[in-house]
């Protein structure tokens, strides 16, 4: 993991794509839930001075419209991917009197600020999961429909690839990721049959693998949906350590944020909705202890939820941006900094 914070002056993009392999503008696609991230975080970052962070840039969708509709807004975008970062700041040239690019694993964002001298932050914005772009540059590993290296990291100067993990880990690793990150009922029957097939090739491309998931898996689960989707979604997460990352850095944004200042995720898959979920859960809650006559100031909430459980995309959404079917949108606001 490479925590480099590196602002926009600074941001070496040597090791990204040539500009020649990146997405060209015109290939962006539409960020989710744009409008509704934008009605969510405008009462906090509406004001001369706000400073807003965009923990998972991407390719700055959603950053150039919050600069765009705020022009008091400050932002610090933050991303381990250098192409992604060599793209957003392209697009992101009109404003770059009021943005910084940091090159960091999103559970840095406290060293990020520190580096920029900024103490506190109005808002925090989450999307989470693998971006398009990662997606749709192919040699890059991440989709089990097209055969490319096993690499899958959103940091290309990460030294861990889903081909390492899988010439290198046990068995019983192999099973543990496969149930822990991918939530897949057959991960032993796959853990087992990659051990067994490594022994004479070693997994260097996404197509033997499938190959091998495809044929240990009986017909009538093939029916429910590809086999290789949950380990992939399963070895991306181990080499990115994305849940762990999570945990860290939930945590760091909502210490960064100032009162009255919010925060809004949108995860794309249980688990990592399920970390944002207790997170927000157990800053919204009294610290009382249970039969206390009078809740004290000290035990108060720090934060509020803005909505109740997590929030869909519209169908209508989901039609125009496929991206946004599994999306789950949380949101919070700071109340108070404890005492």
């Amino acid at each position: 993991m490479n925590n480099n914070n590196n602002t926009n002056d600074e941001m070496n993009t040597d090791t990204a794509a040539s500009p020649a392999d990146r997405p060209q503008l015109n290939e962006i696609h539409v960020p989710v839930l744009l409008e509704r991230s934008i009605e969510l975080l405008g009462p906090a970052i509406d004001k001369p001075g706000a400073v807003l962070v965009d923990a998972t840039l991407g390719m700055g969708g959603h950053a150039e419209a919050m600069l765009t509709r705020f022009p008091g807004l400050t932002l610090v975008g933050l991303d381990r991917d250098l192409d992604a970062l060599a793209v957003a700041e392209e697009r992101l040239k009109p404003f770059r009197d009021r943005i910084h690019l940091v090159h960091t694993v999103y559970d840095g964002i406290l060293d990020a600020l520190a580096g920029l001298g900024i103490d506190e932050v109005q808002g925090v914005l989450f999307d989470l999961g693998v971006s398009s772009m990662q997606l749709d540059q192919v040699e890059r590993g991440f989709s089990y429909s097209k055969d490319a290296p096993l690499d899958m990291r959103m940091d290309s100067t990460s030294p861990l690839t889903a081909e390492r993990i899988l010439a290198e880990y046990s068995e019983g690793d192999l099973r543990r990721i496969f149930q822990e990150y991918g939530e897949e009922k057959l991960a032993g029957r796959y853990a087992k049959a990659i051990v067994e097939a490594r022994v004479s090739t070693p997994f260097v491309r996404s197509a033997p693998l499938v190959e091998v998931i495809t044929k240990v898996t009986p017909v009538a689960v093939q029916r429910m949906g590809h086999p290789a989707k949950r380990v992939f979604q399963a070895l991306r997460i181990e080499v990115n350590q994305e849940l762990a990352v999570l945990e860290r850095a939930i945590p760091n944004a909502m210490e960064a944020v100032a009162v009255d200042g919010r925060i809004v995720s949108m995860a794309y898959q249980s688990l990592e909705d399920r970390i944002v979920k207790r997170m927000f859960a157990a800053a919204s809650t009294s610290s009382a202890p249970a039969g206390l006559p009078v809740e004290l100031p000290e035990h108060k909430p720090l934060f509020t939820l803005l909505i109740r459980g997590a929030e869909l995309a519209s169908d209508d959404e989901k039609a125009i941006n496929p991206r946004a079917t599994s999306v789950r949108l949380r949101a919070a606001q700071r109340l108070r900094r404890a005492e």
